[in-house]
C-alpha cells in the first residue's frame, strides 16, 4: 500500500502541492478574522447546578465579578486640592465607555430622612466645590461616621481609600475590556502625575485583561522564537539552508491552517488554544527531521534521489502517521471533557496535528524532488563521530549491562513514586503571576487594607406566600448575627446586605448618629420600616440587594485570593455550617409549616473552586482515555500484546519521573501543569513507535535475530530520536523564560518529560526488547506480512551486508 502511496505522491506532487496552496489561501482568509476570547468563566459546564444557580443570581441581582478597584494610601489625598483632583478622577472614570458607575469617597452619598413625606433619600455628602480645608475636614468627619461604608470605601485604621468601578458585562467578557483597562490606567496616570499619589489596581476584569494581553504578546513572541530556535537546530544538524526554509514553510502552512480552523469552527483564541501554534512548530520540526534524516540515509545508500524519496514515504509513512495519530489522540481525548475551553483546544489541536501528517508527507517529498541532490556537506551529519560514539555506547550498554539498566530504572522509579506522593493540587484565582509583579503587589495592597477583592455571595431565600419576611425583626436579628460571625473571618470583608441598609436607615433616622447604626427594636421598626416601605429606588441600590417581595436577599463580601485549598475549606467547613445554622434559626421564625428557607453560597469565588476541580478531574480522565486509545493505535503496528506493554513502559516511567520532580520541587498540580501530561504522553510515545517500526523492519531483514535488529535500530533510529528530542527540548524550553508560572511550567515540565523520554526509549526500551521479545519466526513473519508487507520494502534482503554480519558477531561475543 505504501509503495503505491509513494508513487502517487511523487507522480501527482504538483496537483497535491497546488491543493495545499489553495487550502492555505482560504485558511489565510479565515485566519485573518480570528479573534481573542476574554471569557474566563467557562471551566464549569453551563448545565452544572452551581453554575445554573449563579447565572440566575446574576440575572436577578447583577454581575458579581465585574468590579474594578482603584486604591490608594496617602494622607496627601485629604488635602483639599488633591481631594478635588480625586473627585475629577472619579468623574473622568465614570465617563469612560463601558463603565456603569463609580463609587468613591468624593462621590459618597448618605441617607437622609424626609420627615414631611416619611421617606429616605440619598444625598451627595461632598458639594461640587470645596472652598477650604476646614470644610473638607468637617465633611470627612461625617463620612467616617457613615458605618455603611466602613471597610468598604475607607479603611478607618490607616486612611486607605478605594474607588469601586462597575463595568458593563459586554466589556467585562470581551476584547473591549483591553481598551477599557488602558483608559483606566491612562486616566489614573494623569492623576498620579498631578498629585504624586500612586494608585493601585485590582478586580477580576482588570487583572484578567492585563494578564490576557501580556500572555497573548508572549505567545506570539514564543511562536517566532520556537521557529527560530528549532530552525537553527535543523541547520546545525543538516547543514542545509534549503531544508530549514522549506520546513519552516511547511510549519507556516499549518499555523495558518490552525488559526483558520479556529475561525471556521466558530471559536476564538483562548489562552489555551494560543499554545497550539508553538506546539505545531515543534511537532512539525520532528516530522521534518525524521523524514529528512531517512532521506539522507537512503540517498547515501543508493545515490538515487527519486528512489530515496520513494523509500522514505514507503518506510516512514505508516510510522509518521502513527506518531502524529498518537499526538492527535492526546489532544482529541479532551473532547470527552465537559469543559468548553478544553474541548475547543482538543479539537483544533487534534485536527491540525492530523493535517500535519498529510502536509508533511506531501510537501517534504514533493519539495525534495524539485531540489538538487544533497551534497556531501548535507550528509556529513550521518557520520557525526560524537553522536555515533554516543549511540554505539548505548548499544553496548543495552547488550552488556542490562542488569544495571534495570537496577537504575527501579531506583529512579522508586524515587519518582515517593515524589508523586507529595503532589498536591492548588491554584489561585490570580494564578501564575510573579510575586514581584505590579499586579501581585497591588492585589496584596487590597488584601491587607480591604480584605481582598475576590467576590463571594450568599443568597438567603425565604420561600413563603407572605411578603416582606426579611424585614421581620426576628429574621433581621438572625441574619445580623450570621453576618457578624462572617465578619470575624480575617480573609473576608465585612458583609453588605439589606441588613446593612436597614441599619443605615436607622442611623439616618436619628440624624446620622453613628451609635445608632444597629437594627431597630420592634418599637422602632414600626416607624423606621414605614419610611422604607414607601421608598422609591431610583438608584437601584435596594434592588441590588433584595427582590421585590423582600423574601430573597444577597449578602455580598470580598475575600483574599487564598488559593483553592483554603478557599474550599473556608466555604465548606466554615461558611456553610454557619449558613446551615442560619437556616435553622430562620425556620424557627416562620409562621407556616409550608414555608421553607434556603441559604446558598455562590459567586465567582465558589465557581472558581469547582472549576479547578473540574479541570483536574477532566484532564485526568482524558489522560487515561488517551492512554487507552494510544495503546489501541499501537496495536495497529504491533500485533503483539507483549510488545505494546514494552513500548509503553519507558514513556510511563518518563511521566512518573516528571510527576515525582513536581512533588519534590513543590510544583502544584493545576490546569496548566496537568495539561502537560496529556500533551507529552502522545509526543513521547512517538520515539517508541519510530524505534519499534525500525526494529520490526530489521527483524524481517535479519531472519528475526533480536540482538542484530536492536543494534541496527539503535544505530540508525537513535540518531533521529536524539535530533528530534533536542529540537523538541529547545522548542519548549524557551517557554521557561516567560513571566507567567503556567507558561514556565509548560516549558520546563514538557521539555523535561521529552528529554527523559529520549533516554528511556534509547536505553530502557531496547533493553526490555532484548529481555522479553522472543519472536517465533513463522508466526511473527505472518503477522508482519498480514499487516502490510510493502511497509518494509522490497530492498530489505539486500541490506544484509558484511557490516551487519560484523555486528552480529560482536553481539554474539558479548553474549
Amino acid at each position: 500500500m505504501w509503495s503505491r502511496i509513494a508513487d502517487s505522491i511523487i507522480k501527482f506532487r504538483l496537483p497535491l502541492m497546488s491543493g495545499i496552496v489553495v487550502i492555505t489561501i482560504a485558511m489565510g482568509y479565515y485566519a485573518s478574522r480570528v479573534e481573542m476570547s476574554y471569557d474566563f468563566g467557562r471551566a464549569v459546564p453551563p448545565q452544572d447546578p452551581d453554575m445554573v444557580f449563579l447565572n440566575k443570581f446574576r440575572q436577578q441581582f447583577g454581575e458579581d465579578g465585574n468590579m474594578v478597584a482603584i486604591g490608594l494610601r496617602d494622607s496627601a489625598v485629604y488635602q483639599v486640592q488633591n481631594f478635588e483632583r480625586l473627585r475629577q478622577l472619579s468623574l473622568r472614570l465614570r465617563a469612560i465607555e463601558g463603565v456603569n458607575e463609580v463609587l468613591s469617597l468624593p462621590r459618597m452619598k448618605i441617607i437622609l430622612k424626609d420627615t414631611a413625606n416619611q421617606r429616605f433619600f440619598l444625598w451627595p455628602l461632598f458639594p461640587d466645590t470645596l472652598q477650604t480645608q476646614r470644610q473638607l475636614d468637617s465633611l470627612l468627619s461625617v463620612a467616617h461616621n457613615q458605618k455603611f461604608y466602613s471597610g468598604q470605601l475607607v479603611n478607618m485604621t490607616n486612611g486607605s481609600t478605594m474607588m469601586l468601578i462597575s463595568v458593563e458585562k459586554e466589556y467585562a467578557n470581551s476584547a473591549k475590556r483591553v481598551k477599557l483597562t488602558q483608559d483606566l490606567q491612562q486616566v489614573g496616570k494623569e492623576f498620579t502625575d498631578q498629585t504624586g499619589i500612586n494608585l493601585r489596581y485590582a478586580g477580576l476584569p482588570f487583572i484578567r485583561a492585563v494578564v490576557a494581553e501580556q500572555v497573548r504578546k508572549e505567545l506570539s513572541l514564543f511562536l517566532y522564537l520556537s521557529a527560530i530556535v528549532t530552525g537553527a537546530i535543523m541547520l546545525i544538524f543538516f547543514r542545509s539552508v534549503r531544508a530549514v526554509i522549506f520546513s519552516m514553510i511547511m510549519i507556516g502552512v499549518l499555523v495558518i491552517w490552525t488559526l483558520g480552523t479556529i475561525t471556521l469552527l466558530g471559536f476564538k483564541i483562548t489562552l489555551l488554544s494560543g499554545l497550539i501554534p508553538p506546539v505545531i512548530v515543534t511537532i512539525g520540526i520532528t516530522n521534518a527531521i525524521y523524514l529528512l534524516n531517512k532521506y539522507h540515509v537512503e540517498y547515501a545508500k543508493q545515490k538515487d534521489k527519486m528512489q530515496a524519496i520513494r523509500v522514505v514515504v514507503q518506510k516512514m509513512g505508516l510510522a509518521t502517521f502513527l506518531t502524529n495519530l498518537t499526538v492527535a489522540i492526546g489532544f482529541l481525548t479532551l473532547l470527552s471533557t465537559d469543559i468548553l475551553v478544553l474541548r475547543e483546544f482538543g479539537i483544533v489541536a487534534g485536527i491540525n496535528i492530523l493535517a500535519l501528517f498529510f502536509v508533511s508527507l506531501v510537501m517534504i517529498p514533493g519539495i525534495l524532488s524539485w531540489l538538487p541532490e544533497p551534497s556531501s556537506k548535507h550528509l556529513r551529519h550521518l557520520n557525526f563521530r560524537i553522536l555515533g560514539a554516543f549511540v554505539s555506547g548505548i548499544d553496548l550498554l543495552v547488550h552488556r549491562h542490562r542488569p544495571w539498566i534495570y537496577t537504575a530504572t527501579l531506583a529512579i522509579t522508586f524515587f519518582a513514586a515517593v515524589g508523586m506522593l507529595r503532589l498536591h493540587s492548588v491554584s489561585f484565582m490570580v494564578d501564575d503571576i510573579p510575586e514581584e509583579s505590579q499586579i501581585k503587589r497591588d492585589l496584596k495592597f487590597f488584601e491587607s487594607n480591604f480584605s481582598g477583592v475576590m467576590p463571594l455571595e450568599i443568597v438567603v431565600d425565604i420561600d413563603s406566600k407572605r411578603k416582606r419576611q426579611l424585614l421581620d425583626v426576628n429574621n433581621l436579628k438572625a441574619i445580623d448575627d450570621f453576618e457578624k460571625s462572617l465578619d470575624s473571618i480575617t480573609v473576608t470583608s465585612r458583609p453588605v446586605s439589606i441588613v446593612s441598609l436597614v441599619k443605615a436607615a436607622k442611623q439616618a433616622f436619628y440624624n446620622n448618629n453613628p451609635e445608632r447604626y444597629t437594627l431597630p427594636t420592634k418599637t422602632e421598626a414600626g416607624f423606621i420600616l414605614r419610611y422604607m416601605k414607601g421608598q422609591s429606588d431610583s438608584s437601584g441600590l435596594v434592588k441590588s440587594f433584595v427582590d421585590s417581595s423582600f423574601n430573597k436577599m444577597r449578602i455580598s463580601m470580598q475575600m483574599a485570593d487564598v488559593g483553592s485549598l483554603r478557599m474550599d475549606s473556608l466555604i465548606n467547613q466554615i461558611i456553610q455550617p454557619k449558613a446551615d445554622a442560619l437556616v435553622t434559626s430562620l425556620k424557627s421564625n416562620l409562621k407556616s409549616a409550608k414555608d421553607s428557607v434556603h441559604v446558598s453560597v455562590t459567586g465567582s469565588s465558589k465557581i472558581f473552586i469547582k472549576g479547578n476541580k473540574f479541570l483536574i478531574n477532566n484532564l485526568s480522565e482524558s489522560l487515561v482515555l488517551a492512554f487507552i486509545l494510544i495503546t489501541l493505535s499501537m496495536a495497529m503496528l504491533f500485533a503483539n500484546a507483549r510488545m505494546i506493554i514494552i513500548s509503553l513502559i519507558p514513556n510511563l516511567i518518563a511521566m512518573m519521573i516528571t510527576a515525582g520532580l513536581m512533588g519534590y520541587l513543590d510544583i502544584p498540580l493545576k490546569a496548566s501543569t496537568a495539561l502537560i501530561f496529556s500533551i507529552t504522553f502522545g509526543i513521547s510515545v512517538d520515539n517508541s513507535i519510530r524505534f519499534l517500526a525500525k526494529y520490526r523492519q530489521e527483524l524481517l531483514a535479519g531472519e528475526f535475530f533480536v540482538p542484530r535488529a536492536v543494534s541496527e535500530s539503535i544505530l540508525e533510529t537513535g540518531k533521529s530520536i536524539i535530533y528530534t528530542s533536542v529540537a523538541l527540548f529547545a522548542g519548549f524550553i524557551i517557554f521557561a523564560f516567560s513571566d507567567f508560572g503556567g507558561t514556565i511550567a509548560l516549558g520546563i515540565l514538557t521539555s523535561t518529560t521529552l528529554l527523559i523520554s529520549m533516554f528511556t526509549n534509547l536505553i530502557l526500551l531496547p533493553a526490555l526488547i532484548m529481555t522479553f521479545d522472543k519472536p517465533n519466526k513463522e508466526s511473527q513473519k505472518r503477522l508482519i506480512d498480514d499487516f502490510d508487507s510493502s511497509f518494509y520494502g522490497e530492498e530489505e534482503d539486500e541490506e544484509i551486508d558484511l557490516t551487519k554480519i560484523r555486528i552480529h558477531d560482536r553481539v554474539g561475543a558479548a553474549e
